[in-house]
């Protein structure tokens, strides 16, 4: 990425219009503020107040230590065209975080985010925010690639640097990032120093500033079915960590197959998410040798397995996908807990 004369401001890519190459020279794009904010005040009124009158498609990221159930949140990044804003969560405190609840749990604003897993966990066990209306571009790049012919191998997931560098939607090299996961490495504390470092800044802005173009360029490509996968995927993927005892039933509901789609024959199967509990001290098991077990599972299954790795939780398995897909990877998960009795 270019150079910055200053970490107050960067350039935004303005949204492509339909069929148009991307072509990303940085210097061609306008400069927009860079925002630190620490009061609610700070933040545009559409935003602290949406409407479906004012609909919004922002670019979202989430910033922190461990960030998960258990870690600690210290920034959020809102890309808007004409601004970015860095929430800090640090020096604005709980006040701040629950100004923005409305927005982030509303359906009239868009959240364009890369793998919301995480930043949704964070966001529910520290401030009791449902993340919601999510455009997850993970999700959105499987689904184009399957859309094209090309089939994923299990956890073949692209990451954020990789969806970046694809010309075909943004062809930007971003070798930064690979500069702060070191930095992360050596001290994990990086993002609670304040005031914010000319890089932090920096990095914070890049995470964000390219998703709504990247989002423009998606949706363009996107067909009607693969628009509902993406919507309820990405609803599953925001409750994913996010374990309950009421089943989120306090959760917006999941988005429901369009009467479009409804069609006999090839109407797309209902999409959900599956929790299985595994005995303490047997997740190895599970996952087997060099992971060869939870593989073969994955292998045979149309549907996503996720376990809680080091950031937990720890003794459960996560399953998203159709429902009879769902339902077998259960009983091939099952079946491998009985194994080892």
């Amino acid at each position: 990425m270019a150079s910055l004369p200053s970490p107050n401001q960067t350039h935004v890519p303005l949204s492509p219009d339909p069929g148009e190459i991307p072509v990303i020279h940085e210097t061609q794009f306008p400069w927009v503020p860079v925002q630190i904010v620490t009061h609610a005040s700070q933040l545009p009124a559409e935003f602290l107040e949406p409407c479906a009158e004012r609909p919004l498609v922002i670019g979202f990221d989430c910033e922190g230590v461990d960030l998960c159930r258990n870690g600690t949140l210290c920034i959020m990044q809102l890309a808007f065209p004409e601004a970015i804003y860095l929430v800090d969560a640090i020096q604005g405190g709980e006040m701040l975080i629950q100004a923005c609840k409305p927005a982030l749990e509303s359906s009239h604003v868009t959240k364009v985010i890369h793998d919301c897993k995480r930043d949704s966990e964070a966001l529910y066990f520290q401030f009791g925010i449902k993340l919601n209306n999510v455009v997850d571009t993970q999700i959105a790049y499987s689904l184009i690639e399957e859309q094209e012919g090309r089939k994923r191998l299990p956890d073949d997931y692209i990451s954020f640097v990789g969806l970046l560098a694809d010309p075909r939607y943004c062809g930007v090299s971003y070798l930064e990032k690979e500069e702060v996961r070191f930095l992360l490495r050596q001290d994990p504390n990086f993002w609670t120093y304040r005031p914010l470092s000319e890089q932090m800044v920096r990095a914070a802005a890049d995470d964000v500033r390219f998703l709504p173009y990247i989002y423009c360029r998606m949706m363009g490509k996107l067909n009607q079915q693969s628009l509902w996968y993406l919507a309820v995927r990405g609803a599953l993927y925001c409750r994913c960590f996010c374990i309950t005892n009421n089943d989120f039933s306090d959760w917006p509901p999941l988005p429901t197959i369009p009467d479009n789609l409804l069609v006999e024959g090839s109407a797309p199967e209902e999409e959900i998410l599956s929790v299985l509990d595994v005995p303490p001290g047997k997740m190895g098991r599970v996952i087997g040798k060099r992971g060869t077990s939870i593989l073969s599972i994955k292998e045979s299954c149309n549907a996503e397995i996720l376990m809680g790795g080091d950031k937990g939780p720890p003794d459960k398995v996560f399953i998203i996908g159709p429902v009879k897909q769902v339902r077998k990877a259960e009983a091939m998960l099952r079946g491998r807990m009985l194994d080892m009795y």
